[in-house]
C-alpha cells in the first residue's frame, strides 16, 4: 500500500478538482461509513463525529465546500491525516 495524496491536497488547498470517487474512498479511509442515500446525497458517519457528514457528486467532482468540511472535521475532531489506501 502506498501513501495517499488527497488528504496533503486537500490541506495545500486542492479543493477544486478532487474526483467524487476518490474523495468517497478517502471519506470511508477515514472511518466514516455509509448510512444511508437519499436521492443524490449520501450520508456517512463516523463514531467520534456528533453529525453526519453528506456528500453529493457535482459533474463526477466533489463540491469545494464539501472537501473544505471534511479537512475542517479531520482538523477538529483529530482525524488521522496519514491515510493509506
Amino acid at each position: 500500500m502506498r501513501n495517499w495524496r488527497l488528504p496533503d491536497r486537500i490541506r495545500r488547498g486542492e479543493v477544486q478538482n478532487v474526483a467524487f470517487g476518490e474523495f468517497v474512498a478517502l471519506v470511508e479511509a477515514l472511518g466514516f461509513r455509509l448510512e444511508r442515500v437519499r436521492g443524490s446525497h449520501r450520508i456517512y458517519r463516523h463514531p467520534a463525529v456528533p453529525r453526519p457528514v453528506p456528500l453529493q457528486p457535482a459533474r463526477g467532482k466533489a463540491k469545494p465546500y464539501q472537501v473544505r468540511q471534511l479537512l475542517r472535521l479531520m482538523e477538529e475532531y483529530n482525524l488521522p491525516g496519514e491515510v493509506e489506501r
